[in-house]
C-alpha cells in the first residue's frame, strides 16, 4: 500500500464539488506552504487538506473548521459569501451550528518589532495560531 490516500468509488454532491472547488482555487492562488500551514491550524495531517480541498473526495470541512479555513486562506469577502453559499447549499444543518457560535472579539496585544515585515508577519501567524489552538482545547473541555 502506498502512502497516498485511495480514491473514492462515489463523487461528492454538486454542491460540496462546488465549495471544494472554490477553496481548491483559492489554496491554489495562495503562497507555497499555506496547505501545511492550515493543516497545522486545524490539527490535520496534510492529506485532510487534500482531501477537503479535492471534489474527487466526498470528505465534508467540519463547520467548526470554517473560520480558520477563512482566516489562514485569506478569503476575500466576494470569496467568502461564494464558499458559504455553496457550503450552505450542500450542509444546511452544519450551517445551522455555525451560526449558533459565539461572534469573535479583538484583543490588542503589543508584540515586538521583529526588523522586517516577513518575521513581524510571522510573528503574527504563529500568535494567532497559538490563540487558536487554545480555542480549540476550551471548546473541547
Amino acid at each position: 500500500m502506498t502512502g497516498s490516500p485511495r480514491k473514492p468509488d462515489t463523487a461528492p454532491a454538486p454542491a460540496v464539488a462546488r465549495y471544494k472547488t472554490i477553496l481548491r482555487r483559492i489554496l491554489d492562488n495562495r503562497p507555497s506552504g499555506t496547505r501545511q500551514k492550515l493543516a497545522l491550524a486545524l490539527g490535520k495531517n496534510r492529506s485532510f487538506i487534500s482531501q477537503i480541498s479535492s471534489s474527487a473526495y466526498p470528505v465534508p470541512i467540519p463547520a467548526q473548521h470554517l473560520e480558520t479555513v477563512f482566516s489562514i486562506c485569506h478569503f476575500a469577502p466576494h470569496e467568502r459569501e461564494e464558499f458559504l453559499a455553496a457550503y450552505a447549499e450542500a450542509h444546511r444543518t452544519r450551517m445551522r451550528s455555525t451560526e449558533a457560535r459565539p461572534a469573535t472579539r479583538n484583543l490588542v496585544l503589543q508584540v515586538p518589532d521583529l526588523g522586517s515585515a516577513e518575521r513581524n508577519h510571522q510573528l503574527d501567524e504563529l500568535v494567532a495560531e497559538v490563540v487558536r489552538s487554545l480555542v480549540r482545547h476550551i471548546e473541547q473541555m
